[in-house]
C-alpha cells in the first residue's frame, strides 16, 4: 500500500527517538514498560475484536464520503428548534475549520486565552442584549438542558419557607418542545419535582409551585403575552423561565423586558449548521441577583498587573471543584466553540442584519399562512413569528411534500408544522403553497413578492434597541470580520502553537484528516428529526461507532446521547438508577466516591439524586481498600454504586482494582467507571474485562475530537448487557432501549455531527493503532518523569515506581523554600516560554498534573521539560539572594510585547531575561495579550459584557 499508515503521523515519536526515550526510562523494551504499568491481572488476552490494521488517510476520506453520499439532503421546514441557516464562510474559514480555535483548551489560563474570552464576551453580550436579561452565562449544551438547568436553578433559589413548605411543583406549559419537556422529566424525578403540564392561561398558581416555564414563541409558533401570567406566578413566590428563540427577539419584545427571571434557548439559528442535531451553543441568562446561582461559566472584565482591562471566567468557574456534592449543577462544559460562532455571527450582522434574517422568517410564514387560509386551510393562530401549524390531513401532505424533497413536522395525522427561516425564498414558500394546494385539489395563485414587514401584535412588537455596542457594528465586510478574527487569534495558546500537557484533559491531536467531514453538507445540513430513510449515512455511522465503543469497553451496548463528559457520568447513574429500581431497589441512592475524584463525580451523583460516601486513599494515592469495605457493607442495604477513575486520578493503574469491583458488587452496587483516563486503557485492558457495569467516554479526550476552547464534547456511555434496556430514548426518535429513561439531551444522538472524528479515528488505527497509542502515552508520560528526576519529584507512582499516562510534580515545597513561589506562579511563567501549564493543584493542591499524550514529539517534550528546568533555576535565584524576593521573572509572569517594548522598563531585571529565558523561544515567540491578572477585582466588580471593553 503506497499511502502513509495514519498511526506513524499521528504518533509523534520515532523509532530511534523511542529507544532513546526507553533508555532513559531504564528499560529495554515498551512491552517491559508496559508490564511495570499495567497490572498483568487486568491485560487483556487477546487484541480487540476490531481489523487489525486502520484505514489510510486516503481510504478514510473516500470512505467517510461515501457514507455521507447515503445522507439524503431535502429542505428541512421541521423547526421545533433546528432550523436552516446561512453560516458565513469568513466564519466557517476561519474559526470552525481553524485548528488555532478549535484546539485551544478551556479558557482557565486567562492570561493566554484572551482572544477567545473576547469572543465569548460578544456571546454573552449578545444573549444579555436580545433577552433584555442582565447576565448571562457563556453557553451551555442545547436548549433542553438549559431549560433543565433552570429549573434547577430555580428550584436551589427557593426562600427558605418554601423549602419547608415542600414547595416542589414545576409548571410547564403544554405548548413547549417536546424534547424539552422529556429532558425535565429525567432530570426533576431525582428531585421529586412534580412536573404540572397545562395551558398557561387556563392554569391558577396554587402556592406548592417553585417555578413555571414557557416556551416563546410556544411550540405550535403562537406568539403570546405572559405578562399577565408571570405577574401571577410571582405573586404567588413562583420564578418564571421563557425558553425563547433568540432569533424571534429581534421582532418580539424582550422577555426581560416582561418580567422573565430567567431566559433560555438555542443559538443554533445564528449560523450554526444543524448537524443532526448538534453540536450547538445553548444560552441561559437571568437576572443580576441570581448570578451566582447560575450554571456554567461566566466570562468577566477584570484588569491586569499593568492596570490594563482583562478577561477571565468568573465566579463559579470550577464551582463543582469546590462544592462537589453540594453543587447545584453538574455542568463542566460549555459549547465554547459554537458560542464563539454565533458570537461573530452577531458581531458580522449587527443589529440590522439580525432583524433583516428575522423578518425574512416571519415574512415568509405570514405570507405562506394567507395562502393556506385562502386555501381553505385552518391555522393554530395567526399570531406567529416563523411556525405555521395547520390542521391538513398528514397522509395526503407528507408524500406530496417529500416529492418536491421538503420535510415537515407532522405533530399527529391531522396537525402539521411548517417554520421558515433565513434561507427561506420566494420559490420556497410558492413550492408550499403547491403541496397544499395539490392535497385540497384546489389551483393557487403564486405569490409575486414577500412583504419583508412586522406583523407582530402591537403590544408584543420589540421596540427596545439590541446589539448597541460598537463590536456590532464595526465589522461588516470580509476583510474586517477576517482580521478581527485573526486579531483575537494571535492573544491564545492552542494546540497549533506549542504542547499542551494538560493532565486529565489529554490535549492530544486532534487529526485534520477527521474534522474535514464536518464541512460537509450530508453531515451538516441535516435535521435531528428527518425520517430514518434521509439519515441512513448517519445511522451507519452511529451503529458502527457505537459497536467500536462497544468492543473497546468491552461492554455490550453504547448510547451516543450524552453531549458532554458530566452528561455522561449523570446519564450512566440514571442507567443504575433505573436498573436497581426494576428490581425492586429504588432505595439504593448511595455511591461511594474516592477522596480524589474529579468534582464533577460526586456533583453528577447528586444529581441523579444520591448520597454520596467518600473513601479515603492512603499514603500512595490508592483507593483504601479496607475504608472501601467498610463503608460498603455498612452502606450495603443502600448501596447503588461506586464511581472510580482508572487509572486514578493520580494517574496510577491500581493493582486491587478487581478486588474493589468485586466489594461493590457483593454488597449489591454496581460499578460506574469514569472514562477521563480511558486514553491509558484503549487496547490494553477495558472496563468491562475488569469487571466494571457503565462507563462514560470523553470523546474530546481519548477519541480525538476537539476541545474548542471548553467544548463541543461528546460524553458516551458504553453498559454490560443487563443495563442496554435503560439507555436514553427521546420523545420524537426511536431510540435507547427498550425501558430507557427519558433523554438527557434535546437531540435523539447527541452531538451527531462531529462524531465523524472519533468514528474516523478508530477506523484508521485499527486494532493494533488503538494499542499503540495506549503505550506511546505510557512511554511519553514516563520518559517525562524519569527525565524530571532530581528536578521534581512525582506525588504518585505505581507499584512498581512508574506513572500511567500522567503524571503529579510536587511543588508544594515551593512557597516555603523560594521566597513564596506559588504553583500559580510557575504556571503564568510558563506562558513567557510559550507553553499552556499543566492541570493545576487538581487533585492534590500545590501541583502541576502533566500528561504529554502519544502525538508530541521528542523535541517537544524536551523543550517543555528545559522550560520547567529553567523556571526552577529561576526560583532558585529568589531563594538564593539573587533575584528580589517580589520583583522577579517568575511574580511578575506573564511578560507582554507591551511593556517589554515600553521606553520605561521597572523591573531589576533584564528585558531579554523576561521575554527570551532560552534561545530557542526567539524562533517563535508567543506574547501573552495581558499580564496578571486580578481575580479577585474580577469577582468583586462583575462586567460581564463587551460595552465596558470600548469605554475610554
Amino acid at each position: 500500500m503506497s499511502q502513509d499508515k495514519f498511526v506513524e503521523r499521528h504518533i509523534g515519536i520515532g523509532e530511534q527517538e523511542l529507544s532513546q526515550m526507553l533508555g532513559v526510562i531504564g528499560v529495554k523494551s515498551v512491552e517491559e514498560l508496559i508490564s511495570q504499568v499495567v497490572p498483568a491481572t487486568i491485560r487483556l488476552k487477546k487484541p480487540l475484536d476490531l481489523p487489525a490494521e486502520g484505514m489510510s488517510e486516503y481510504e478514510f476520506a473516500n470512505h467517510i464520503r461515501e457514507i455521507g453520499r447515503k445522507n439524503k439532503i431535502y429542505r428541512s421546514l421541521i423547526g421545533m428548534g433546528y432550523y436552516g441557516t446561512a453560516s458565513p464562510a469568513v466564519i466557517l474559514r476561519n474559526v470552525f475549520e481553524n485548528p488555532s480555535w478549535y484546539t485551544s483548551y478551556t479558557p482557565y489560563q486567562a492570561e493566554i486565552s484572551q482572544g477567545r474570552l473576547e469572543a465569548l464576551l460578544n456571546f454573552q453580550t449578545a444573549v444579555i442584549s436580545l433577552t433584555g436579561m442582565e447576565v448571562s452565562n457563556c453557553s451551555l449544551l442545547d436548549e433542553a438542558t438549559a431549560a433543565a438547568e433552570a429549573m434547577l436553578m430555580m428550584f436551589s433559589l427557593r426562600s427558605r419557607e418554601a423549602v419547608k413548605e415542600g414547595r416542589n411543583v414545576l409548571f410547564v406549559d403544554e405548548n413547549i418542545f417536546p424534547q424539552t419537556l422529556d429532558l425535565l422529566l429525567t432530570r426533576s424525578e431525582p428531585f421529586g419535582i412534580e412536573i404540572v403540564s397545562d395551558r398557561f392561561d387556563n392554569y391558577n398558581f396554587t402556592g406548592r409551585e417553585f417555578g413555571a416555564i414557557v416556551q416563546y414563541p410556544a411550540a405550535n409558533g403562537e406568539v403570546r403575552d405572559y405578562e399577565d401570567f408571570t405577574a401571577a406566578a410571582h405573586s404567588r413566590g413562583a420564578l418564571v423561565t421563557v425558553a425563547a428563540d433568540i432569533l424571534s427577539l429581534a421582532l418580539l419584545k424582550a422577555p426581560g423586558e416582561w418580567g422573565a427571571d430567567i431566559v433560555v434557548g438555542s443559538t443554533q439559528r445564528f449560523g450554526i449548521p444543524m448537524g443532526f442535531g448538534g453540536p450547538q451553543a445553548g444560552y441561559l441568562a437571568t437576572k443580576d441577583a441570581y448570578k451566582r446561582n447560575m450554571p456554567g461559566r461566566i466570562i468577566g472584565v477584570s484588569v491586569d498587573r499593568l492596570g490594563n482591562k482583562a478577561l477571565r471566567m468568573a465566579l463559579q468557574m470550577r464551582e463543582q471543584h469546590i462544592k462537589r456534592e453540594r453543587a447545584t449543577s453538574n455542568i463542566c462544559t460549555a459549547q465554547a466553540l459554537l458560542a464563539t460562532m454565533a458570537g461573530f455571527f452577531a458581531v458580522y450582522h449587527g443589529a440590522e442584519g439580525i432583524r433583516r434574517i428575522a423578518l425574512n422568517a416571519h415574512a415568509h410564514a405570514v405570507a405562506v399562512a394567507e395562502g393556506l387560509e385562502k386555501l381553505g386551510y385552518e391555522l393554530a393562530t395567526r399570531s406567529i413569528f416563523d411556525t405555521i401549524e395547520v390542521k391538513a390531513d398528514a397522509g395526503k401532505i407528507r408524500p406530496l411534500a417529500l416529492a418536491q424533497k421538503i420535510n415537515f413536522f407532522y405533530v399527529d395525522d391531522n396537525r402539521i408544522r411548517i417554520s421558515f427561516d433565513e434561507v427561506s425564498d420566494l420559490d420556497e414558500a410558492n413550492k408550499v403553497l403547491s403541496i397544499f394546494a395539490q392535497a385540497a385539489g384546489r389551483k393557487f395563485a403564486p405569490l409575486k413578492k414577500i412583504d419583508e414587514q412586522s406583523h407582530v401584535t402591537k403590544s408584543l412588537q420589540r421596540t427596545s434597541e439590541y446589539l448597541t455596542e460598537p463590536v456590532f457594528k464595526k465589522y461588516r465586510n470580509e476583510t474586517d470580520l477576517m482580521r478581527y478574527i485573526k486579531k483575537l487569534e494571535h492573544r491564545d495558546i492552542s494546540l497549533a502553537d506549542s504542547m499542551i500537557s494538560l493532565g486529565s484533559c489529554t490535549m492530544k491531536l486532534n487529526p485534520a484528516v477527521t474534522m474535514m467531514p464536518l464541512s460537509l453538507a450530508e453531515f451538516a445540513n441535516i435535521h435531528p428529526f428527518v425520517p430514518a430513510d434521509q439519515v441512513e449515512g448517519y445511522m451507519e455511522l452511529i451503529a458502527g461507532l457505537s459497536k467500536d465503543l462497544a468492543v473497546i469497553t468491552g461492554f455490550a451496548g453504547t448510547s451516543l446521547q450524552p453531549n458532554s463528559g458530566a452528561s455522561g457520568e449523570y446519564t450512566g447513574l440514571m442507567v443504575i438508577r433505573a436498573y436497581h429500581q426494576s428490581r425492586g431497589q429504588g432505595h439504593r441512592n448511595i455511591a461511594l466516591i474516592p477522596a480524589s475524584a474529579h468534582g464533577t463525580n460526586p456533583a453528577s451523583a447528586a444529581m441523579a439524586g444520591m448520597r454520596t460516601v467518600t473513601v479515603a486513599c492512603d499514603e500512595r494515592g490508592n483507593i483504601d481498600v479496607e475504608d472501601l469495605k467498610a463503608k460498603a457493607e455498612a452502606n450495603a442495604s443502600e448501596l447503588a454504586c461506586i464511581m472510580v477513575t482508572y487509572p486514578s486520578t493520580h494517574g496510577v493503574f491500581e493493582s486491587r482494582i478487581r478486588e474493589i469491583v468485586e466489594i461493590v458488587h457483593d454488597n449489591g452496587g454496581q460499578v460506574y467507571m469514569d472514562g477521563a483516563n480511558m486514553n491509558a486503557q484503549v487496547g490494553l485492558t477495558n472496563p468491562g474485562y475488569i469487571g466494571a457495569d457503565v462507563c462514560h467516554l470523553n470523546l474530546h479526550k481519548t477519541f480525538a475530537i476537539p476541545h474548542g476552547g471548553g467544548g463541543p464534547g461528546v460524553g458516551p456511555i458504553c453498559v454490560a448487557a443487563h443495563l442496554v434496556e435503560f439507555l436514553p430514548g427521546h420523545a420524537i426518535v426511536k431510540t435507547g432501549g427498550d425501558n430507557g429513561i427519558t433523554s438527557v439531551a434535546a437531540a435523539p444522538f447527541g452531538s451527531a455531527s462531529i462524531l465523524p472524528i472519533t468514528y474516523g479515528y478508530i477506523k484508521m488505527l485499527g486494532a493494533n493503532g488503538l494499542r499503540r497509542v495506549t503505550e506511546m502515552a505510557i512511554v511519553n508520560a514516563n520518559y517525562m518523569a524519569s527525565a524530571l528526576k532530581g528536578e521534581y519529584d512525582v506525588v504518585y507512582t505505581g507499584e512498581t515506581g512508574r506513572v500511567g499516562h500522567e503524571m503529579i510534580l510536587d511543588l508544594r515545597h515551593f512557597r516555603k523554600e523560594y521566597a513564596g513561589v506559588e504553583c500559580a506562579d510557575i504556571a503564568r511563567r510558563l506562558m513567557d516560554y510559550g507553553f499552556h501549564a499543566p492541570t493545576l493543584s487538581f487533585p492534590v493542591h500545590e501541583t502541576l498534573m502533566v500528561e504529554p499524550t502519544e502525538s508530541e514529539p521528542k523535541a517537544e517534550l524536551d523543550r517543555f521539560m528545559e522550560a520547567l528546568v529553567q523556571i526552577k533555576r529561576e526560583c532558585e535565584e529568589i531563594r538564593d539572594g539573587k533575584a528580589d524576593a517580589e520583583d522577579n521573572v517568575v511574580k511578575m509572569a506573564p511578560h507582554t510585547a507591551a511593556e517589554a517594548a515600553a521606553d520605561v522598563w521597572l523591573h531589576g531585571y533584564g528585558r531579554e531575561k523576561a521575554v527570551y529565558p532560552l534561545k530557542w523561544i526567539r524562533e517563535s515567540k508567543f506574547f501573552p495579550y495581558v499580564s496578571k491578572i486580578d481575580g479577585g477585582y474580577g469577582d468583586r466588580n462583575l462586567q460581564c459584557t463587551c460595552g465596558v471593553l470600548y469605554e475610554e
